[in-house]
């Protein structure tokens, strides 16, 4: 599997890039944000590591911008550690935020976590989901409803291509919680019953598909 770390710190990409090697990973590099969106869209990676402060293009511009090119997870290494910087990421949809200083080793299983909650190898990752007026475009970003292009935001659209590759599956809001979210964000079920809401009405006559499940969470029903 491939890793990109994208970080203006030199000695910070070779510590990362050799406990990388040590766990079994090929790991490319990029000194800044453009970098880091230039090797994205040529190369497939399993995984990309970005630092917020880097100059030409910051951390959070960078993860913006590869989550439109491409499905892959994304986690933020920072030093910065205040509740309104990480829930900004988190609104970007990345899939984990790291403090400086960290430890590799910590790193290298949250890399590993966020690799199997996205399933897995990238070569091997469904592209494409449909049913019925819904179809989800998972390398494009995109889904259209009845042919017509709707724009989602990123929880959105994690919520919608989970649904879809979960059908008929009750999901309780403390599981999508934890895999839409991230697993150590600790947000509430509110947040899950807002973005169902705004899922819903984004998927018009489909909408209804999403069923809530008294007491239990949500299910995507498919016959």
């Amino acid at each position: 599997m491939k890793l990109l770390i994208a970080d203006d710190e030199i000695k910070i990409r070779e510590v990362i890039k050799e406990y990388g090697k040590l766990y079994g990973y090929e790991v490319k590099e990029a000194s800044d944000g453009e970098e880091a969106i230039d090797m994205v869209e040529k190369e497939d990676f399993d995984c990309v590591i970005l630092d917020i402060m880097m100059p030409n293009l910051d951390g959070y511009s960078a993860c913006r911008n590869i989550k439109k090119r491409k499905d892959v997870p994304v986690i933020i290494l920072s030093a910065r550690q205040d509740e309104d910087d990480k829930l900004y990421a988190f609104d970007l949809g990345i899939d984990d935020y790291v403090t400086k200083p960290f430890s590799p080793k910590e790193l290298m299983a949250r890399v590993k976590v966020v690799i199997e909650r996205h399933g897995g190898n990238v070569s091997v990752r469904k592209s494409s989901y449909s049913y019925q007026g819904i179809k989800l475009d998972v390398n494009a970003h995109e889904v259209t409803v009845d042919d017509e292009e709707v724009h989602l935001t990123n929880k959105e659209f994690e919520l919608l291509k989970y649904f879809l590759s979960n059908p008929n599956v009750v999901v309780s809001r403390f599981t999508l919680l934890e895999k839409i979210w991230g697993y150590d964000f600790y947000g509430v079920e509110r947040t899950v019953d807002t973005h169902i809401k705004m899922l819903r009405k984004n998927l018009g006559p489909y909408g209804s598909l999403i069923k809530t499940v008294r007491g239990e969470g949500y299910k995507f029903e498919q016959n």
